[in-house]
């Protein structure tokens, strides 16, 4: 899908912006002075495929313990820093790939410029965070309410004060409660300038709800073409936010890492046992990285055509399914057989999708 054009922020090994994946991110619910249980969490985040982990420093026992952190987090780390810019010194000074300050409420504007000279001293990224609950006072009295104006605007003096002093490896978040807040400051900021925005709807509730929320609003700024890094905000364990954020850029189109399932409802005119083969194909696909769309219908009404249309589809019915490939029937093959027809070929599919990135 067509991305709104970047500037290139670079974090640590790796590269935010148009020209790269959309990176997923959390941060740990643990206490961070706590190095062993942080360090803990940040390896259980990386292996439901967590890419860049933000941890806060709230207190000089948290900055204390970032050096052990910094030392067995092999993914980029980024210091959360909130009133105390010293903070954002010692961050800077025990090696994290990024610093993420709120303007709003860290001081004046000397203090977020010791940390923008250190940051650029020493190679780092920053984060520009702007949070409708954290908008200047002169900026809500301006526009009478944390409106998407006022956030933008609090954005852009932010960023004219950090490009003044010749930096411009940062990227910004525009978050908000509220999904249409969170929509329209992104949408704007998009439109004014080329710097990667980090995407997410700040404090977006349970996993439930909030997954669709965050859904809601993250999907419709990917689809847009907006948004270079994200973070599902849950309540609850950090782990859960992963696997959603990847289900979302599944979904719009905007980065797919793993096989994307399409099954019809079970209305009344289903003809084979459907839910038992979705539960089937999933546990054999557990694991798999293969960004490839398998269609799983399971009546003749609109089975075929919506098979065809995926990667890899069959159409059942009657004990017996129609397989399709690339929009092309393949073969026909019984009911028992059309989880193993379908693995038979996603094999083929990743072998002739390897020929083609190799060549």
């Amino acid at each position: 899908m067509a991305r709104r054009k970047t500037r290139t922020v670079t974090l640590g090994d790796v590269k935010i912006g148009s020209e790269f994946p959309i990176l997923v991110q959390s941060m740990t619910c643990t206490d961070t002075e706590d190095a062993s249980a942080t360090i803990a969490q940040i390896e259980s985040l990386i292996e439901v495929g967590c890419e860049a982990v933000r941890v806060t420093v709230n207190n000089d026992r948290a900055a204390d313990a970032l050096p052990e952190i910094r030392k067995h987090c092999p993914i980029p780390l980024i210091a959360d820093i909130h009133f105390t810019h010293r903070l954002g010194l010692r961050a800077i000074d025990a090696g994290v790939d990024k610093v993420r300050l709120n303007p709003g409420n860290i001081g004046s504007l000397d203090r977020v410029r010791e940390v923008v000279r250190a940051a650029d001293a020493a190679g780092i990224a920053l984060r520009i965070g702007v949070n409708s609950g954290s908008v200047e006072k002169d900026l809500l009295e301006k526009h009478t309410w944390p409106s998407p104006e006022a956030m933008v605007e609090s954005a852009m003096r932010h960023c004219k004060t950090v490009e003044d002093m010749g930096f411009t490896n940062f990227v910004v978040s525009l978050k908000s409660t509220d999904t249409n807040t969170v929509l329209a400051a992104n949408r704007q900021f998009a439109k004014a300038t080329d710097i990667p925005l980090h995407l997410g709807v700040t404090e977006a509730g349970r996993p439930g709800y909030g997954s669709l929320k965050s859904a809601v609003g993250l999907g419709a700024l990917l689809l847009d073409g907006i948004g270079d890094t994200i973070r599902v905000s849950l309540t609850g364990d950090p782990e859960t936010e992963i696997p959603v954020a990847f289900d979302i850029l599944k979904a719009s189109g905007a980065r797919v890492t793993s096989p994307e399932l399409i099954s019809c409802p079970t209305c009344g005119r289903i003809e084979i046992d459907l839910e038992a083969l979705m539960d089937e194909l999933e546990e054999r696909l557990q694991g798999e990285n293969v960004p490839v769309k398998i269609a799983v219908l399971g009546c003749v009404v609109n089975g075929p055509g919506e098979a065809s249309e995926a990667d890899i589809g069959i159409a059942g019915g009657g004990g017996k399914g129609i397989l399709y490939r690339n929009g092309k029937q393949v073969r026909i093959v019984p009911e028992a057989d059309m989880v193993d027809a379908l693995i038979e070929e996603i094999h083929v599919f990743k072998k002739e999708r390897a020929a083609k990135i190799g060549s």
